[in-house]
């Protein structure tokens, strides 16, 4: 399908490989505040979300939260919030990302009884849109849209 790496290329996009994991995830290595991380790609998390543990490694600041998470077999669990984040895939960046933070001990917990590594987080739906992204399952490639260099005056 090299027809569809043509055309997002013409269009600016970015072409990032993705790992399938034993359990049939989607995995990137993301950078937040610096600090690389892995996590699993999701479309459907409304969010991108870190575990409480990886608090202190990606430099968050964290303030209470009113937002219950849901997912992977668990219901109504504690979260936090940081703002002001910033996230680096391959060449494209985004600042100011707000992150939900929240345990994830459920989702690795299942990751590593499937013989997969555990992760830091979810790059959830917020960063895939304003990513403007398009997922390539068949040959497991993420494609980014760049955003366009401001000429300087």
């Amino acid at each position: 399908m090299s027809s569809l790496k043509k055309l997002l290329k013409k269009k600016g996009y970015h072409r990032i490989p993705l790992t399938l994991t034993n359990t049939n995830h989607l995995e990137i290595t993301a950078t937040i505040n610096n600090k690389k991380g892995r996590f699993i790609l999701d479309t459907g998390a409304s969010n991108t979300c870190i575990g409480f543990d990886r608090i202190d490694y990606f430099n968050l600041k964290s303030k209470a939260s009113k937002i219950k998470a849901a997912g992977a077999g668990a219901t109504d669990m504690e979260t936090l919030t940081s703002s002001k984040n910033t996230i680096e895939i391959a060449k494209w960046t985004h600042k100011k990302l707000k992150i939900v933070l929240f345990d994830l001990i459920h989702v690795n917990t299942a990751l590593i009884a499937h013989d997969a590594e555990p992760v830091d987080g979810i790059i959830g739906a917020d960063v895939l849109n304003k990513a403007k992204a398009v997922i390539d399952y068949k040959n497991k490639v993420l494609y980014l849209k760049l955003k366009k260099k401001k000429k300087h005056r």
